[in-house]
């Protein structure tokens, strides 16, 4: 968990428009491309660090070769669907041991938890439980997307995630498609909670498709 803190905490804001995704989709959740089409496109396209996140699902890391991404640093992520209350929010894990038994309890059962909103927002999974599996796997927690949480008090919110063990929030994060509708907070609110707890900040693309660069 150490390294990967201190990896996150030199990345700079310009880095994420520039040479680092952490929020990409494979074919293992709701994206369209396979974990070697990904690391592929971001080779072509100049990244240097990137992270698949498939929703509650590690799977797309039993089908990448390690020795062979030609200088890329992948890390191994994930992004769970969980309830903190009445708020619906999702929570990546970064640096994770995908071999982990407490994460692999927490994944998936079936190809509809990981593809269909829907099915998805029925899970069962509590924030603590999945910041504790997180913690255990030696990865560390950041809140997805916080913009999008429709709590009425963002603030007192992230502070009980952080009683938990939340080490971060997503904020360079391009709010578009159903995301852009849904967003209940500004970004520039997150950021102030970020400095306020002292929180990691990180960002990626929430890519579904091939676009791998966060837009400005």
């Amino acid at each position: 968990m150490g390294k990967i803190k201190e990896l996150i905490c030199e990345f700079k804001e310009e880095d994420y428009f520039d040479r680092v995704n952490l929020h990409i989709h494979s074919r293992f959740s709701d994206g369209t491309m396979s974990p070697g089409e990904i690391t592929e496109k971001a080779l072509y396209e100049g990244l240097q660090y990137i992270s698949i996140t498939d929703h509650n699902s590690i799977e797309a890391y039993k089908h990448i070769d390690f020795n062979n991404l030609c200088g890329l640093n992948l890390i191994p992520g994930v992004e769970f669907d969980c309830w903190h209350k009445t708020d619906f929010m999702h929570i990546l894990g970064y640096g994770i041991d995908v071999n982990n038994p407490d994460i692999q309890r927490l994944c998936a059962k079936n190809s509809s938890e990981t593809k269909l909103d829907i099915i998805r927002i029925f899970s069962s999974r509590k924030s603590p439980d999945v910041i504790k599996a997180i913690k255990n796997a030696n990865g560390i927690a950041v809140l997805a997307h916080p913009a999008c949480c429709w709590s009425l008090n963002p603030e007192k919110m992230v502070k009980e995630l952080i009683s938990f063990g939340l080490d971060g929030l997503e904020i360079y994060y391009p709010y578009i498609r159903h995301r852009k509708v849904f967003k209940f907070h500004s970004v520039e609110k997150f950021k102030k909670i970020s400095k306020k707890f002292n929180l990691l900040t990180t960002g990626g693309t929430d890519c579904h498709g091939r676009d791998l660069r966060v837009s400005r």
